[in-house]
């Protein structure tokens, strides 16, 4: 049985042109060689498995090789190239810092250095794992570091830059290394998939350069697991089953059910995947992910963003077509706001369910959202008979022409208040005039809104008289006047009865004023206290001024909000026990004095 060797090893780069996602500072660090600008000590720093012990090595030897090529890549004949191959190379020191951290290791490394090397130009020492060398074996190595010898260069690499003391950053010249992307992966893997002969899709290259999570040497790690478990023929159901990862198709399919409202089969499909014991928190992130890829796929020129096989492309373009973008941002929403509140939920499963749930919803939501403008059109189509009929008061003179104007309250008999048809006939005898109808629809609009019960909301006759009729000037148009103002304003109230009903009985019962401010009216809101005053005029104040612009056919309104002013004279409500005790003290001295007496607390 020969020697197994893994990939990570075997197919390590030795070249500056091998490689992998790291193609500024290969050549930086080729330039450098170039032009004979070598510094004495570097810096690798970046996350694991990118590439960072890999790229000290190269450079160590492409700066002691004898014969290097046109672009400064090592020759690979050489004594010192072939020496390092080996592993038998005198000028190549590496340590583990992990394992020589004390000051005694320090000065241990500080005599070696004044040793020249043997077959090359430099003596380079690689320091893996910088950061876990002691505070004290750092100072130890500080002036060794500032001051080497020509013949040595230092090349730190860590992956905690942050815990390097700042005086050893300052005399190293730094390097980021970046996470390796997706589809550099994917290439790397396709190479060493084919000199292996090993057949293997994109769909399951890309779950295993996503597992990675830009460490190459990782990647390679779960390539090597795969083939053991697959054989040289790897399917993408073999893959996901032997890394334990959630298949996309569920996430397309849950989207589907979104779509249609299927709310059961998305609750079955949740019930599935937590049978195969997947995390519930990781299948909330990787719908959120889906559904952050549909709305990439949906806007044109954002393709780079989408780290997809160009099989899986076509099938995100084709479901992101069918969905709408405000329902895709909605559902991100509420992806992310289920993932933020996963781990304060009493009940986990709940939680993710009734977020399930509310995606199913949100296409149905315009679908009962959509008839409530249609009550608030009805008044002001209704509205119109009334100017019409305004007119025809001109031949009132004659006897006959109030009898047809009778049977306009008609709609107003069938209420049960007996008390309320009393007020009709006046109104008859006023017809002739144009601007008596205005008191009419206000004594009647005070006693149907200022009681929260009446029978009138029992009967459901209030729905056929919540209108509020304005009063027509000669051309026909609505007006804005000090006497309908209060029905105006508590027509408004009606429509946050059901959503916001503090605001509903504030709008409603608070005092107003009508004002004019260049042409302008202005309508002044009287609260009682500064928060309430704040927030209307943070929240409502637009809402307001849109509705009475609807109400009254207006152009243009303004708001103002303005403190009750408190009438000092009237006596107050004791409200709190011990401001009760004090005023019945001031009242009866007997109290009083008993209260002295026995030294009693009226807290």
């Amino acid at each position: 049985m020969s020697q197994y060797i893994v990939s990570a090893r075997k197919y390590r780069p030795d070249s500056f042109g091998t490689l992998i996602g790291q193609d500024t500072i290969a050549r930086t660090l080729s330039n450098s060689i170039k032009r004979g600008q070598l510094a004495h000590a570097y810096l690798f720093c970046g996350p694991r498995g990118v590439g960072k012990t890999t790229t000290a090595r190269i450079f160590a030897k492409m700066i002691n090789c004898s014969s290097p090529g046109p672009d400064m890549e090592p020759c690979g004949h050489c004594e010192s190239c072939v020496s390092f191959q080996e592993g038998r190379s005198y000028c190549i020191h590496e340590m583990d810092a992990a394992s020589n951290n004390s000051v005694d290791d320090m000065k241990a490394l500080m005599d070696k250095v004044q040793v020249p090397p043997q077959v090359g130009k430099y003596s380079v020492y690689i320091i893996d794992e910088v950061h876990m060398l002691s505070q004290a074996a750092f100072n130890a190595f500080l002036k060794t570091l500032e001051e080497p010898p020509a013949h040595a260069i230092f090349i730190l690499a860590t992956t905690e830059k942050h815990k390097i003391l700042p005086t050893i950053l300052s005399r190293c010249q730094t390097y980021d290394f970046n996470r390796i992307s997706i589809s550099d992966m994917v290439r790397n893997l396709r190479d060493i998939a084919a000199k292996e002969g090993v057949s293997i899709d994109d769909e399951s290259l890309h779950v295993i350069a996503m597992k990675a999570d830009g460490a190459m040497r990782d990647a390679l790690t779960i390539f090597d697991q795969t083939v053991a478990f697959c054989g040289t023929d790897v399917h993408y159901a073999d893959v996901i089953r032997n890394l334990n990862v959630l298949d996309y198709e569920y996430s397309f399919a849950l989207v589907d059910n979104f779509l249609t409202g299927s709310y059961g089969e998305a609750l079955l499909s949740f019930d599935q995947i937590l049978s195969k014991g997947f995390n519930a928190l990781h299948f909330v992130a990787s719908l959120s992910t889906h559904l952050r890829d549909l709305i990439v796929s949906r806007t044109g020129g954002l393709d780079a963003l989408l780290e997809l096989p160009d099989s899986l492309k076509k099938r995100y373009a084709e479901q992101a077509a069918r969905c709408p973008l405000g329902f895709l941002y909605e559902a991100l929403n509420v992806t992310t706001a289920c993932e933020a509140g996963y781990k304060a939920a009493v009940n986990p499963r709940l939680h993710i369910e009734f977020m399930l749930m509310k995606l199913c919803f949100l296409q149905r939501e315009p679908e009962v959202a959509s008839p409530r403008p249609v009550p608030q059109a009805a008044p002001v189509q209704a509205a119109k008979p009334v100017p019409s009929s305004a007119p025809k008061p001109a031949p009132a003179p004659e006897s006959p022409a109030p009898a047809p104007e009778k049977p306009a309250p008609v709609p107003e008999k069938p209420s049960p208040a007996l008390e309320k048809p009393a007020p009709e006939p006046a109104p008859v005898s006023e017809n002739p005039a144009p601007a008596e109808p205005a008191p009419k629809p206000a004594p009647r609009r005070r006693v149907r809104s200022g009681a929260a019960l009446s029978i009138e909301n029992l009967t459901g006759e209030k729905e056929t008289e919540v209108p509020v009729e304005a009063p027509a000037s000669e051309d026909g148009t609505k007006k804005l006047t000090a006497e309908n103002l209060p029905g105006y304003l508590k027509e408004i109230a009606r429509q946050y009865e059901k959503t916001q009903s503090r605001f509903a009985v504030m709008l409603s019962t608070a005092p107003a004023e009508l004002g004019e401010d260049e042409g302008v009216p202005v309508v002044t809101l009287f609260v009682k206290n500064a928060a309430q005053k704040k927030w209307i005029e943070d929240t409502k104040v637009r809402e307001i001024q849109r509705h009475l612009c609807n109400l009254a056919s207006l152009r243009k309104v303004n708001i103002a909000v303005e403190l009750e002013q408190v009438d000092e004279s009237v006596e107050k409500p004791l409200y709190m026990p011990e401001d009760q005790a004090r005023d019945l003290m001031e009242k009866n001295q007997a109290v009083q004095h008993f209260v002295s007496t026995f030294g009693l607390d009226v807290k």
